[in-house]
This record gives C-alpha cells, structure tokens and sequence, in this order.
C-alpha cells in the first residue's frame, strides 16, 4: 500500500469549515483513521466529504447506506442468479465465477489508481452490527474474496468520512477506530458566511431578519423538528425569487409573525400548529 505525503485540508470556498472541524479533518488524515462525523441532519455532513475531495484534488466514492444495507455489499456481491441464468443458457462464462463477482465501493477504493474520498453516508441507517462487520476492512485496508481465494489490498490508503445522524449509538470498538468530530450547530456569525455563500447578493436586511425568525424558530420551546442551515438556505432562496420584502418577516413593534414560505422551515404540523399558537398569543398580549 502507498503511502503519500500526507494531504491537507485548508478550505475551501464552498464550504464555511470552523477551524475546529479543519483540525478535525487533518488530524483524522495523519492518524489514518476514518473520520466519523456527527451532527443534525442539514448540517452539510455530506457536502464536507464532496468539498474535501474536491480540496484535495481527489476521486470521491460514495456509499449511501440505507436501513437494509449489508457491509458484504461495500466489499463485493456474488451475483449467482446470473450464473444460474448462464449456466441455463450454455454460456462459457460460468466456468469462471470471478466473471460473476461484482466490486463494491469499498473495493474500487482499494484498487483506485490514486488516493481518494471515501465517504460513508449515514453509517446509522443501518443495523447495528454493520459498523462491527467493517473493523478489520478498514483496519487493515483489505479483504479476501472467498470464492476467487483472492486478496484486494488497499493501492493507496482512502480518506475515509463516516457521517452520523445519531440515530443509533455505534459500537465502541468501532469508534475506537474513529476520529471523531461533532458538528455544533452553526452559531448566527458562522450562519452569515455560510448564507453568503450560496446567496452572494442577499440584501442585507433581508438576512438580518430571516436570521432572527430562524433562530427564534430553532429557540421556540416544544418543537418537534428544529430547522437546519439547508432548510434555511432553501427557504432565503426562495425569498429571494419570490422578491419578500424584509418587513414581511417581522410584524408591528418587531413583534414575530408568521413567516411567508414558512413550509421550507417547519416540516410538520404539530410545529406549525405550535408556532400559530405562540404568534397568537403575542399578538394578544400586545
């Protein structure tokens, strides 16, 4: 396996990366250990792994894992209804069944021409035992193909990020593995320059004042579902193309009110229902 001079990730201007998290990233690369990220969902957990990449100036493999993937599959999978299939038919290729085992990602990775990403995407999606079944691939950077008796050793070592919607606790072996890293959620400053990078031209009092009902929003006691920087962005975008004025955001005497397009932000109505409630009792209270 190669070893490079180790990379390092500065920056970049997509992506507003905390110092903390830069250390994080960094630090994870030299130890060469998988970077297991945590955070609310809309965090840009995902979009970190693609702005690394992108950094670095390395190939980015993704394995989204849902609830019914098997770590078997990030290694290779054994299609033998095809063989069967052939063997009906006559077909010369079943003789060989290396004709009939398919790489996954975590063995094109291995065999890469060059370093890449390698990103792991909701690692807790899946059952409980997945991240155990992935200790000594990731370990060792390799893995045997029991069919073909063959040995795929890592070419060059992965940078691995694993992310985490804390849906599940992992395995402590597993996170023994790990560099961990926790995303907090952005506080208003880190908020703006995130904003400013996918919306150069907001005005500004239009952000000020979203700022302030989405924080309220996130602060408002009882809610079901806390709006996250995506929602937020989604919903200063369409603000902007549907051209709301800042006043729209707040009421008389800055008093809150209902936002407009308040569907990008609360996602249910149990929260919906909620926020009606508060911003008619202040508007009583008046």
């Amino acid at each position: 396996m190669t070893t490079p001079a180790t990379p390092r990730f500065e920056g970049s201007q997509n992506y507003v990366a905390t110092p903390d998290l830069k250390l994080a990233i960094n630090a994870a690369i030299r130890l060469q250990r998988p970077l297991l990220i945590k955070g609310e969902p809309g965090t840009g957990k995902t979009l970190l792994a693609e702005e690394v990449a992108a950094a670095l100036g390395m190939p980015l493999l993704q394995w989204h894992i849902k609830s019914t993937t098997k770590a078997q599959q990030g290694l290779y999978e054994y299609d033998a209804v095809s063989r069967l299939r052939d063997s009906q038919l006559g077909d010369a290729r079943v003789k060989d069944i290396a004709n009939y085992i398919v790489p996954g990602v975590l063995w094109q990775a291995f065999t890469a021409d060059a370093p890449v990403v390698l990103l792991i995407d909701e690692i807790d999606k899946a059952d409980i035992e997945f991240p155990n079944d992935l200790l000594r691939e990731l370990d060792r950077m390799e893995f045997h193909v029991y069919e073909t008796r063959e040995l795929i050793r890592a070419v060059h070592r992965p940078v691995v990020i694993i992310t985490s919607n804390n849906e599940k606790e992992l395995p402590d072996a597993f996170l023994r593995r790990c560099f961990f890293h926790y995303i907090r959620f952005p506080d208003r400053e880190t908020m703006e320059k995130i904003v400013e990078v996918h919306h150069p031209d907001v005005k500004r009092e239009l952000l000020t004042r979203a700022l302030t009902a989405f924080y309220e929003l996130r602060e408002m006691p009882g809610l079901k579902k806390k709006p996250s920087t995506s929602e937020l962005v989604d919903w200063l975008r369409l603000l902007i193309a549907e051209d709301i004025p800042a006043d729209a955001l707040r009421g008389d005497n800055n008093r809150a009110v209902l936002p407009p397009l308040v569907g990008a932000l609360l996602k249910n109505e149990q929260d919906l229902g909620l926020f009606e409630k508060l911003v008619a009792m202040a508007s009583r209270g008046r």
